[in-house]
């Protein structure tokens, strides 16, 4: 456990200069079109995640990556940890993403939020707020984009009951084109609220596409059913392996001894 904290440690350091130099990379692309900073954020993503299996020996599997199609999508992901808020930069042409007004305050990272075209909301706002949110985000697909949200409204740790809102079933009524649901396990390697990195094999997979036109509490069951099923048997799977790689540093630890 020692070492898993010493590289979770070193990881967490290079994780935010490797962000600052790509902040500092990314000056110029104030001037250039936005698909100019979007190539700067997929470069931070996987660097990022490359890291993440040199120093934490965290290795990442993407299946189902031939069901992701091309032009306007409704992406809807299982949220468990902040690693998919950038990794799933890397297979979107023009991804749009919904977050906190407060975010685009921050300086640099929140300009590069608003150079790229990112829909900020006021949750203080109230319901006006909300309604401007979901019209700006569906024009915004109806361009072309792709959208990706996490139904859940937040980070849930692995194996925790799922709490999906119903704004991913407003989202997808507006934008009117197929959703892509994505499950995952990263919470097992990269848990909320903790600067831990585990080592195993985080696993992202895209399932079948949910054509659109469904009323919106078929989709919404239906979503978050293929989710969650597909989710569980990565975290079984994930849990397994995890098990298997910390009785083999324990058992190789009493050998040394």
């Amino acid at each position: 456990m020692l070492l898993i904290f010493l590289r979770s440690l070193i990881y967490n350091v290079l994780f935010y200069l490797v962000l600052v130099f790509w902040l500092l990379v990314g000056i110029p692309t104030f001037l250039m079109p936005r698909a100019a900073i979007l190539t700067v954020a997929r470069c931070w993503a996987a660097q990022s995640t490359w890291l993440l299996r040199v120093v934490c020996n965290v290795r990442v599997e993407y299946r189902g990556v031939e069901k992701i199609p091309k032009g306007p999508l409704l992406v809807a992901s299982k949220h468990q940890s902040m690693w998919e808020t950038f990794a799933l930069l890397l297979f979107f042409d023009q991804p749009l993403y919904i977050l906190k007004r407060e975010l685009t305050l921050i300086p640099f990272f929140g300009w590069y939020l608003i150079k790229a075209g990112m829909v900020a909301v006021d949750r203080r706002a109230g319901g006006r707020a909300l309604l401007k949110m979901v019209r700006q985000a569906s024009e915004e697909v109806r361009r072309g984009r792709q959208l990706i949200i996490f139904p859940e409204g937040t980070r849930r740790p692995a194996g925790a009951p799922p709490q999906y809102k119903p704004g991913v079933a407003q989202l997808y009524a507006s934008c009117r084109e197929n959703c892509l649901p994505v499950a995952l396990n990263s919470g097992l390697f990269w848990p909320r609220r903790t600067f831990m990195r585990y080592p195993g094999t985080l696993v992202v997979e895209f399932l079948d596409l949910v054509p659109p036109g469904l009323p919106r509490d078929e989709f919404l069951a239906r979503v978050s059913a293929v989710i969650e099923d597909a989710t569980g048997q990565l975290v079984e799977a994930g849990r397994r392996e995890q098990a298997q790689l910390f009785n083999r540093a324990e058992t190789s630890a009493s050998a040394k001894a």
